[in-house]
């Protein structure tokens, strides 16, 4: 049964990695095409609306697509009032954002929000009759049905936006694409899922999963408010075509970020939950999962970093170069993003919801004084701030996975520390290559790589990594 339990949720790790690296990596190639099609201003533009609509996001979800997740037992009764719910409550944001447009465009004196604003407000809706489908889909741990969805979507979406970027449409490509893929998406989560909600709506429920899923809405609320404020204040402070070249570095941050993140937010989620009786088993899997990810995501963050000014200049143009210097800072916060969501992760799944927001608030509260203390010092002092916010809410979310489960702050940063100090050996070269090298970009950057990976795999190996061992056992089928 154990051994069961191992494969499963290694089965699902892995489908979920392919399913959301094929979705993050397409988006990734359409971004490249894009930026050199449209300019700064106009990626700018769209970041606007980036608060508005993560806010609304979030606020349809509502937690109670976790509650579904979360819960051991589950009747179809559960399954249709949270899809009534999500549904209501998609159609209130809508409008909502309808409405309110016109405010946006204002507040920032760019009058093309008010159509953009609107024409996005759907998606809100069409996301809300696919959450229930996602979730049902999650708890099964149906990760290779997400794959397939991923990939449909997100051809659908690049075709429609490069093809309006060619023909001169500008922002409203990043539109379509959004829009595209939403529609793409929903329509084949209904699809593949199989499920169909009833007409019928139980308050006994709505009540149930509500004591758990809304302290997860709250949570996500800040969350989208802080990690997104600084669109708003960039916007507003510095004009959109600065706030391009700090989305476009955020962005190029978050690529691999994402990838690494929404792969372990996906499936450890319900590997911890299904485990929760057994907190030993949780603790092995959240040690784990901590080894594998830094593994994976120290080097690439810090290789990200070394070789930035030539990534920008190879993939998205010299009139991107503005970017490079927050990029640089940027890679620093996604360091640790993994853990953030590991630590999380745990406390969800054995039930601490309450725990989970009370720690949002306090972190969130520190993360926005910081980030107001910042604004005199430009976009890198904004940048700065979320460095330090992201060493200290580590610190704070993993106190308490200690207290649960044994398996504290310095625990994880012991079994990720030899990746880093190799990791750190690794970079100062590839760094070293890129600014003395007088070679073209579209030359020095793949010899970065190339030395990058080769430095990294040889000082695994001379040092033996515990994690790197471990993870070629697994690839080669050998550990148990």
């Amino acid at each position: 049964m154990q051994t069961s339990f191992k494969k499963k949720s290694l089965s699902a790790v892995m489908w979920s990695g392919a399913s959301i690296f094929m979705r993050q990596g397409l988006q990734f190639v359409v971004a490249i095409v894009l930026a050199r099609l449209l300019s700064p201003e106009e990626f700018g533009t769209f970041a606007l609306l980036y608060l508005f609509t993560g806010i609304a996001f979030t606020l349809v979800e509502g937690g109670f697509s976790s509650a579904l997740v979360q819960q051991a037992e589950i009747s179809q009764t559960d399954e249709s009032t949270v899809f009534w719910i999500n549904l209501f409550m998609g159609v209130l944001l809508t409008l909502l954002l309808w409405i309110i447009a016109p405010w946006i465009a204002s507040f920032y004196e760019v009058p093309v929000l008010v159509t953009l604003a609107r024409v996005l407000a759907f998606t809100v809706l069409i996301d809300a009759l696919g959450s229930v489908h996602r979730a049902i889909l999650g708890k099964k741990l149906e990760f290779k049905v997400f794959l397939k969805i991923s990939v449909y979507a997100s051809v659908f979406g690049a075709i429609v936006a490069i093809t309006m970027a060619i023909k001169g449409y500008g922002l409203w490509a990043l539109a379509a694409q959004m829009v595209t893929t939403s529609v793409i998406t929903t329509i084949l989560l209904w699809h593949y899922s199989g499920w169909r909600p009833t007409w019928e709506f139980s308050f006994d429920s709505a009540k149930k999963l509500f004591s758990f899923g809304s302290f997860l809405m709250l949570a996500g609320l800040l969350d989208v408010a802080y990690t997104r404020i600084y669109t708003l204040l960039i916007g507003k402070l510095y004009g959109v075509r600065d706030l391009g070249f700090y989305s476009r570095a955020d962005n190029t941050k978050q690529i691999p970020v994402d990838i690494l993140s929404h792969t372990l937010a996906s499936a450890t989620f319900p590997i911890f939950a299904a485990a929760a009786h057994d907190k030993e088993k949780v603790r092995r899997g959240l040690q784990l999962s901590v080894r594998g990810a830094m593994l994976i995501n120290i080097p690439v963050m810090l290789g990200l970093l070394a070789t930035s000014t030539h990534v920008v200049t190879v993939l998205f143009g010299e009139k991107w170069l503005p970017s490079v210097p927050l990029l640089q800072i940027l890679c620093l916060v996604g360091l640790l993003w993994p853990l953030h969501v590991l630590n999380l992760n745990v406390l969800k799944a054995l039930g601490h919801s309450r725990l989970f927001f009370n720690l949002e608030i306090i972190k969130k509260v520190i993360g926005i004084a910081m980030l107001l203390a910042a604004i005199p010092y430009g976009m890198l002092g904004i940048a700065w701030s979320q460095v330090i916010f992201g060493a200290v809410s580590f610190w704070i979310n993993a106190f308490y996975t200690k207290r649960y489960i044994g398996y504290g702050f310095i625990s994880q940063i012991r079994d990720f520390l030899p990746v880093l100090i190799v990791s750190l050996t690794m970079a100062y070269v590839v760094y070293w290559i890129g600014e003395h090298m007088q070679n073209s970009s579209f030359w020095i950057l793949p010899l970065q790589v190339i030395t990058g990976v080769i430095i990294f795999i040889v000082l695994c190996i001379m040092f033996r990594i515990k994690s790197f061992h471990i993870a070629r056992d697994l690839l080669l089928h050998r550990y148990s």
